[in-house]
Formats: structure tokens, C-alpha cells, sequence
């Protein structure tokens, strides 16, 4: 498990026709040991942008991003890569690759120039298949797979890097009820240090220690769920009435969006 702190952060975008627009700005956020945290935030306000920067695809303009106290833009790709994975919403493009390859892209960072697979890697392959219930899709070719096995197969990938950190952008955005369910459920049981970004707020409100709100580039709100996921904040930040009430059986909030009549 690691930490994760982002202290006053900002990432501008180039616009070559003068000065960068700052598309976030002053980002304070932390990940602790073993926590589950939600980023959400309506379309645009910054979410995936935040994201990249905690992986290290993109460079902020000022601020620190601190991995187990280290600098992540002091250190290597290489270094990152074996402490960080990530899940994103959109599918790469593997080239006739079958699920059991594309999995083991994941141990790329912890293998010398012209290693193959050990035995030790195969066994984390074949173990990361099981956790997702993906072993009888070892041979077929990832392409030819639905979104939701996609996913699944792509979380393979990422446990089997070992990563102290998982980040995941929309990790549950291809899948039907019942595997989101488990997903996160099982995201939850590895206690692993997890930072993701939801669309959907009852999921968030269900498996997340606490929740960040990003609005406009900047983090408006923090907490856990129930200090964040307010009616009133709703409304605010999403522009839409909602009702929020306890759920009957476990006692997180529950977000009813109100549609106009």
C-alpha cells in the first residue's frame, strides 16, 4: 500500500496562441494507506485531468505529487510504473493480443530488457484472471471481447503490476449492475490504496472511505459521503435537485435524482 499527496497542484493546457489556460488549480488531495477515495464531478470539471497528473502521463505547472514521500516527477517512468497502476475508460488498441498476454503486460515494469515470463509471473497472471472470472478467457483475443470483459481483463492487468497505488477513471462505466457490484466489492477486499474517479454518485456513496468534489479545476468539497453528498452541494454543483437519504440496509447516503415535471 502506499500514500498519496497532491498539494497545490495546477495543470495548465497549451494553447500556442499565448498564454497556457489553467485548467486546474490549487488541488490539495490525499490518498492514506489502504484508502478507498472517489473523485467525482460533473462532465468537464476536471476529473480524468486530475487523474493523469496522479499517474504521471501529465506534467502539472506548479505543485508536488508525493508517492510514499517521493517526488513522482523526480523519478523515473520505470519507478512509477512499479508502484502505480491504472484503469482507464477508454480500450487500447492491442494488436490481435490474447487476454492472457495483454494481462501480462502488467509485469513489463518489473522485468529486465529481454525477460520473458516467469514462472512466478505466470502464476500472478493466472491468479489476477481468476480474481476478475476471466481464466476461461485466457486464449480468446482481446479485441474480440465485450466492454465489461475488456475491463476486467484490464483490472488483470493492473493487479498483476503489484501496484501500491490503483487508479481508475470510471472503472465501472462498461459494466452491467451485477459486475459493478463485484468489482468494487472485490476492489474494496484487496485494500489496496485506491483513487477513482465515478459517474455514478450511489456507487461512489457505497464503497468510498471519502470523496473529493471538483468543479470548474478546483476541489470544492471533501469528506466522507455523508458530509459530501448533500442535497444542497448537489444542487450546487450539478445543477440538479436531488433527495438524499440514508439506504435501508447499510446506512451510506442515497442520491434520487428529481426530474422536473
Amino acid at each position: 500500500m502506499s500514500r498519496l499527496n497532491i498539494e497545490s497542484l495546477s495543470w495548465a493546457i497549451d494553447t500556442r496562441r499565448g498564454e497556457p489556460r489553467l485548467l486546474l488549480q490549487g488541488i490539495d488531495l490525499q490518498v492514506g494507506d489502504g484508502e478507498f477515495v472517489g473523485l467525482i464531478g460533473p462532465n468537464g470539471s476536471g476529473k480524468t485531468s486530475l487523474l493523469r497528473c496522479a499517474y504521471r502521463s501529465s506534467e502539472p505547472a506548479s505543485g508536488r505529487l508525493l508517492l510514499d514521500d517521493e517526488d513522482l516527477w523526480r523519478r523515473t517512468p520505470r519507478w512509477s510504473a512499479q508502484r502505480i497502476a491504472v484503469v482507464l475508460q477508454e480500450f487500447p488498441q492491442e494488436f490481435g493480443l490474447c487476454v492472457s498476454d495483454v494481462v501480462a503486460m502488467g509485469r513489463t515494469p518489473h522485468q529486465g530488457l529481454f525477460d520473458s515470463d516467469s514462472r512466478e509471473d505466470r502464476m500472478l497472471i493466472a491468479e489476477a484472471l481468476e480474481q476478475v472470472g476471466m481464466s476461461a478467457y485466457a486464449q480468446l483475443t482481446f479485441a474480440n471481447l465485450s466492454g465489461g470483459e475488456k475491463q476486467r481483463v484490464l483490472l488483470a492487468r493492473a493487479l498483476v503490476q503489484q501496484p501500491g497505488l490503483l487508479i481508475l477513471d470510471e472503472p465501472t462505466n462498461h459494466l452491467d449492475p451485477r459486475y459493478q457490484l463485484e468489482l468494487l466489492q472485490h476492489l474494496r477486499s484487496l485494500g489496496l490504496s485506491t483513487l477513482a474517479s465515478f459517474h455514478d454518485l450511489n456507487l461512489a456513496a457505497a464503497f468510498c472511505n471519502r470523496l473529493y468534489v471538483i468543479s470548474e479545476g478546483g476541489i470544492v468539497a471533501s469528506g466522507t459521503p455523508a458530509e459530501v453528498l448533500t442535497a444542497e452541494l448537489l444542487q450546487w454543483v450539478f445543477g440538479v435537485q436531488a433527495l438524499v437519504d440514508e439506504h435501508p440496509l447499510h446506512g451510506y447516503p442515497r442520491i434520487t435524482w428529481i426530474t422536473q415535471s
